[in-house]
Order: structure tokens, then C-alpha cells, then sequence
């Protein structure tokens, strides 16, 4: 993996390239990020690019005998840590390696539900446990066989709890030529021993721009598809990979049409518009909820005045002015919103779709037309 491959975050790569140039890499370092920003192919990049053979200022050569044993994930001084599903068969981390590293040479950009698809994962909560955290002692104490630095790549040190305290000497004390990469989401969640051990590099989540330029230029989308993707994916490309794999559709008018069925009390539309989306499949219908979350949240932000924080594409912004000058109010959006969220909740719950979208249409009706709206959200916009 060199800093090339990974999208934007070019302030990131110089920033990380400049402590090597500069002979002050930390030892221990917690690369932060929102999912799907692409802190793990930083860490993998940043450990390549330290133990390359012919660096340039820019980028490791990818040509030298530790830049191909990288790329492959096969260096004997690279290790990994990650959650796993601990079971008769599965004790430590390398038991599911190969799996690992499968994934990561399908796309280093991923998360723990792709991760959890690798593997036998059944009813089990992933984690990282002692024996791991022995494993990790165990395999760091021994001399590098190669490289001039090992490193240990440590992704989601959120699921490791107590048992984490077990590495704080190592962490603290590391032998020589050790390098540990952190790469988390949620800081609350990381053991606070941990974290005051660590050296924190905050990563940002992805522009709307990047992820567009990608999208058009990877995955053949327009315009268009392109700017309503990345608006729902909000900065993380795993998403935004997720919905151009998808049946390419227009949610914003979709979405739009289904508000103004349900304005117009147009029954008979609203139950076609159902039988379709009973047929889009569990994936498509989640996406469709989530934008439409999405989509209103917006709407409250022109509602509220607040016009200049609206993200939309040209289109979508059009339709959702509007949808608020003519259909919307503050209450009646958050108490929309409230029915998509149970919606998706239950969706992802394997809830009959028909039914559902039945239910929800016919309480767009009594919120939209009628203005029917849940008791205790009248006071809240009035």
C-alpha cells in the first residue's frame, strides 16, 4: 500500500511522510477517524513507506523486496491486530489471518461488518482478547527478521477491553525499533490508559468532492449519481463504494414523489409505490430510508434558516426548497424522520417490507395531510 493508492488525505500523507523525514516518528500512535476515511491504509502506507528500502520524498518505491512483501501483507515484520469471533478453532488473531489478508487485498478500505462476513462470525461479539493481547507480547519481544522497524497494526482498539491493560509495558517500553499503529473510530470507547500512551493523529473525514471525483471516475456514475452518493455517505468511502455497487437509482426524486403522495392522499400510488419498494431488495430499501433521513435533516436546516449548511446536490436542493416553502414544517420533518428511523431499524431486522412501507406511507398521510402529529412534539418547534 503506498500513499498514492489511498484517496485524498494528502495533508495526512505529507504530515506522516515529514516525521520520517525528520527522524520523529513516535513509537506508539492512534491514527482517529470517522469510518470510512481511510485510516487503516494511512497506517498500512505510513509502516511501508518507513521500512522501504528506496524511499523518495514522496511515496515508498513499491519496487524493493520489503515494499512487495507489503503489498501482499506478508512481511515478517508486519503484524496485525484486529477483532475477531473467539471460538474452538479461533484463539487469536493470526488463527483467521489468511482471511485478513484476503480482505485486504480485496480492498484495504473496510469495516467490521465486511469483516464479519469473512469469517464464521454466527451469534458471536467480536473482540480482542487476553490470548491475543500474549500473542502480542510474545511476537514483539523477538528480533526484527528484516526490516529496521517492526510494527504492530492494531485496527479497532475499541473491542479491547480490560485485558488491554496487559499491554501498557510493552506500549510504554516497547523493544527497540517498534512501532504501533492504533487505527480507531470512537475515542470514548478506547481504554484511557491506552489512549494516554499514544500519540493521537486526528484523520478527517473525506470531502464530498473527493468522493465524488471518485465515483465518477471508478464506478462509471454520472454527475448527478455521483453528488446524491456522496451526500448520503457523508465522508465515508466505504459507503459510498456500498451504494454505486447498488442498483443505480434516483432516491431524491423517489423520496421527494412519496412526500407528496402522502400530501396528496393519493392512496392508490402510494400502494404501487409500495409493491415496488417491496421488491428492492433489503440492501436498496435501507439506502432509500437512510437518504430520506438524510434528505429531511437538510430540509430542517432551510426550515430553521439555516441555508448556507445544506449539503445538497443542485437538484435534490431544488426539490427540497421546494418541499419546505410548500409541505414541510420543523415538527412534521423530526417526527418524519422518527417513523424512518423505526423503519430502517426494522428493516435491518428483517421486518416484512410490504407491511412496513405500507405503515409508513400511511403515517406520511396522517402527518403530511392531516397533521396528525405524536403527542409531546407539538411544543417542541412552536
Amino acid at each position: 500500500m503506498q500513499f498514492k493508492d489511498i484517496i485524498g488525505q494528502e495533508e495526512i500523507k505529507q504530515q506522516l511522510i515529514q516525521t520520517v523525514a525528520e527522524n520523529r516518528v513516535s513509537h506508539a500512535q492512534l491514527f482517529l477517524s470517522p469510518e470510512g476515511s481511510g485510516a487503516l491504509p494511512l497506517a498500512i502506507a505510513y509502516a511501508q513507506y518507513i521500512n522501504c528500502l528506496s524511499k523518495t520524498a514522496t511515496d515508498s518505491c513499491g519496487t524493493c523486496s520489503s515494499c512487495r512483501k507489503y503489498e501482499r501483507y506478508i512481511h515478517p515484520d508486519l503484524h496485525f491486530s484486529y477483532p475477531f469471533f473467539a471460538s474452538k478453532d479461533v484463539k487469536i488473531a493470526v488463527d483467521v489471518l489468511e482471511e485478513w489478508r484476503t480482505m485486504l487485498l480485496n480492498d484495504p478500505y473496510t469495516d467490521l461488518d465486511i469483516w464479519r462476513s469473512q469469517l464464521n462470525a454466527e451469534n458471536k461479539q467480536a473482540n480482542i482478547n487476553i490470548a491475543e493481547c500474549h500473542d502480542i507480547i510474545k511476537k514483539l519481544s523477538y528480533k526484527a527478521f528484516e526490516a529496521d522497524t517492526k510494527v504492530l497494526i492494531m485496527w479497532l482498539p475499541e473491542y479491547l477491553e480490560k485485558e488491554g491493560n496487559s499491554l501498557l509495558k510493552i506500549i510504554e517500553e516497547p523493544p527497540a525499533n517498534t512501532l504501533f499503529l492504533l487505527v480507531a473510530n470512537n475515542q470514548e470507547h478506547i481504554l484511557s490508559t491506552l489512549l494516554s500512551r499514544t500519540q493521537i493523529v486526528k484523520i478527517p473525514k473525506l470531502s464530498g468532492v473527493t468522493i465524488e471525483n471518485y465515483l465518477t471516475e471508478n464506478h462509471n456514475l454520472s454527475a448527478d449519481q455521483a453528488a446524491s452518493y456522496s451526500f448520503l455517505a457523508d465522508g465515508n468511502l466505504i459507503e459510498a463504494k456500498s451504494l454505486a455497487a447498488q442498483v443505480h437509482n434516483d432516491n431524491a426524486e423517489i423520496f421527494a414523489e412519496w412526500l407528496r403522495m402522502g400530501y396528496g392522499n393519493r392512496v392508490p400510488e402510494l400502494i404501487t409505490f409500495v409493491e415496488q419498494a417491496a421488491g428492492w431488495g433489503r440492501e436498496n430499501q435501507k439506502n432509500f430510508l437512510k437518504y430520506g433521513i438524510s434528505f429531511l435533516r437538510e430540509c430542517s436546516l432551510i426550515l430553521s434558516g439555516a441555508d448556507s449548511l445544506v449539503k445538497l446536490p443542485v437538484r435534490a436542493l431544488d426539490t427540497a426548497y421546494r418541499l419546505s416553502k410548500h409541505v414541510l414544517n420543523l415538527t412534521m420533518a423530526a417526527a418524519i424522520i422518527t417513523e424512518l428511523e423505526q423503519a430502517h431499524y426494522h428493516i435491518e431486522r428483517n421486518a416484512n417490507p410490504k407491511i412496513l412501507f405500507l405503515d409508513v406511507s400511511l403515517q406520511l398521510v396522517k402527518l403530511i395531510k392531516f397533521k396528525t402529529l405524536p403527542k409531546g412534539t407539538q411544543h417542541i418547534y412552536n
